[in-house]
């Protein structure tokens, strides 16, 4: 028989081994459509193949319950060439020189790409794919170019043949794909790609989220790539049906593995943010059940960056000298004791809204029981001792209501301790404050040093007869500002087995301009040299000032995550910083309860 017929010999050859193939990244294509046929030229799933992925197409349906089903399978997205986009959805009236559109394929595409980028899904665009990125995620693309083009990108050459070059920045990602492949002409000019080129529109403002890594001579934006450290390419020619198109298929591949293994990991390891703010928004009425702009951190929000957990606060203003507390809040009460258990009262209520898929976390033992159930937990806080009111009962009534920890102060010195940007009313700890530390460690409430001066740091930690925390600082070595941690500081907090847990806010981690999650990186790795592995962690501050651009909101922390493995850190040491360490010294501190 004809062995090339004998398809009961492939599938035996098929089952020889266990398993029967190896695990190999998934790449989903958005399929064309034409006369009722969703099609897809295989340029692009036979480079999706010997780049080492899986393809799989995904027909034109805008049929939400279709593609989320399809992104919960998929490690990448490859968003296909095709014609033209409908204007409307740009807000725009169709010039004369639009092309033929496509109906069944503009809206499917629009949506999957905003819910990929939201899942942190790698995408690759080519030729209208480049277009789909920056219609879905905040540019604009030109109907058509004629009127600024200076070089024919409309091409009538077999696909198979370069048609004009291209200038690819040196410090892009694409740089970096294709170096071997790049022409350099002069010292100060950009290195040029060869490419191909059948087009008539063009991205003409990529946005916010992207940069411009590539432009042809005439000055087209021929590529562009995430500003966000995500794993986001677009390019404008067609590097499928080019003999050296290979490595871009290739980079897509090797990222969607990536991101697998990210959420491999996460599935694995129990993921805990120690700060968040969000109550700071509930007087706006925000619905933590829907994917809610106003907030960072939401159901959604925490599904998509695999996050299991934070604790949330009752953050109190502290007022100055005439003010009153009623006075700064938003909501009407009788004091902070009343504020505390009114947000603590919204957040059950919230979490009871969405008890399918959030509970309610006091110790680690709820939240390995929530994960395992899969659940997100919510676990409760207290930032500012004024909440206690001068009165020590009101510890016993928290620690009844399940709070994990309290920040003895905020920006400003209250009757605990004095305050970071305070003015030294105690020079430390108050006599007050040191009856506040014995009686949290009595009823097992971790002791938060974030905010608190240098001195109140040092008293707490001599007086605390269990491990404090920091539950949102930085590194002043890095960043001078009097709420961060000096390097003897966080010496002595690990020789007392606490934890530093560096924080996503801007000022914390630069002085001047713009942070970047590589900022928090650089924090992080600092702490881990000065302290050890075994006594740092993250605690973002979302919603209260914290995130910064890479790691903005709960839904990017898987990307960080794929930073530690590319920086070849292990799952154990991963699980560590993502709150392994902040629970021992919960359970440490619990043990008395």
């Amino acid at each position: 028989m004809n062995h090339r017929f004998d398809w009961q010999s492939q599938l035996a050859k098929a089952y020889s081994l266990f398993p029967e193939a190896p695990r190999k990244p998934v790449i989903g294509l958005t399929g064309n459509f034409n006369d009722q046929t969703c099609m897809l030229k295989d340029g692009y799933y036979k480079s999706v193949v010997r780049a080492g992925g899986v393809p799989v197409i995904i027909p034109p349906l805008a049929d939400t319950d279709v593609l989320i089903n399809t992104l919960e399978h998929i490690d990448g997205l490859l968003l296909t060439g095709g014609a033209d986009y409908n204007p409307l959805y740009a807000g725009e009236e169709p010039s004369q020189r639009l092309g033929g559109i496509n109906a069944e394929r503009d809206l499917p595409e629009l949506l999957i790409t905003q819910l990929a980028y939201n899942r942190q899904i790698p995408i690759l665009g080519i030729c209208r794919g480049i277009q789909t990125l920056a219609m879905a995620l905040g540019g604009k693309v030109m109907q058509d170019i004629s009127d600024v083009a200076q070089i024919r990108h409309s091409q009538d050459a077999d696909r198979s043949e370069p048609t004009h070059t291209v200038a690819i920045e040196p410090d892009s990602t694409l740089y970096n794909i294709y170096k071997s492949y790049l022409s350099p002409l002069t010292s100060h000019l950009s290195p040029q790609l060869y490419v191909n080129s059948f087009h008539h529109q063009a991205v003409s403002d990529p946005g916010e989220r992207f940069r411009v890594t590539g432009r042809s001579s005439d000055g087209i934006i021929e590529a562009m790539e995430s500003r966000e450290f995500k794993s986001i390419l677009g390019v404008q020619w067609h590097p499928e049906c080019l003999e050296d198109g290979l490595p871009i298929f290739s980079w897509l591949v090797r990222e969607a593995s990536h991101y697998r293994e990210a959420c491999d990991l996460h599935q694995r390891v129990l993921t805990l943010d120690t700060h968040c703010d969000t109550p700071m928004f509930f007087p706006q009425g925000v619905d933590f059940g829907s994917r809610d702009p106003r907030i960072l951190v939401d159901l959604h929000k925490m599904s998509e960056g695999h996050q299991d957990a934070t604790i949330m606060v009752c953050y109190l203003p502290q007022p100055q000298q005439g003010e009153t507390f009623t006075s700064k809040v938003e909501f009407d009460v009788a004091g902070p004791t009343e504020y505390a258990d009114l947000i603590f009262d919204k957040i059950e209520a919230m979490v009871d809204k969405n008890r399918q898929y959030l509970g309610i976390a006091r110790t680690p033992a709820d939240l390995y029981a929530n994960k395992q159930q899969g659940r997100h937990s919510i676990m409760l806080g207290i930032e500012n001792g004024l909440a206690i009111d001068g009165k020590l009962e009101c510890l016993q009534h928290f620690a009844q209501r399940g709070i994990v920890y309290m920040t003895l102060c905020h920006n400003g010195d209250n009757d605990i301790c004095d305050s970071a940007r305070g003015s030294s009313t105690h020079q430390g700890v108050s006599a007050f404050g040191r009856e506040v530390i014995r009686e949290m460690n009595r009823l097992g409430i971790i002791v938060d040093l974030s905010h608190a001066s240098e001195k109140s740091f040092y008293d707490a930690l001599e007086l605390s007869e269990t491990p404090i925390v920091c539950s949102h600082s930085s590194c002043r070595a890095l960043c001078d500002h009097p709420r961060n941690l000096t390097d003897e500081q966080m010496r002595a907090l690990a020789a007392k087995g606490g934890v530093m847990q560096v924080t996503m806010y801007n000022g914390f981690l630069v002085k001047d301009g713009e942070a970047t999650v590589m900022d928090g990186l650089r924090h992080l790795e600092h702490a881990i040299e000065v302290m050890g592995i075994d006594h740092v962690g993250i605690g973002t501050d979302f919603d209260g000032d914290g995130g910064v651009r890479g790691i903005a909101n709960a839904s990017e922390l898987i990307n960080f995550t794929r930073l530690l493995l590319s920086r070849k850190y292990s799952e154990q040491v991963i699980e560590k910083i993502w709150g392994g360490n902040f629970l021992r010294v919960m359970s440490q501190v619990q043990s008395v309860r």
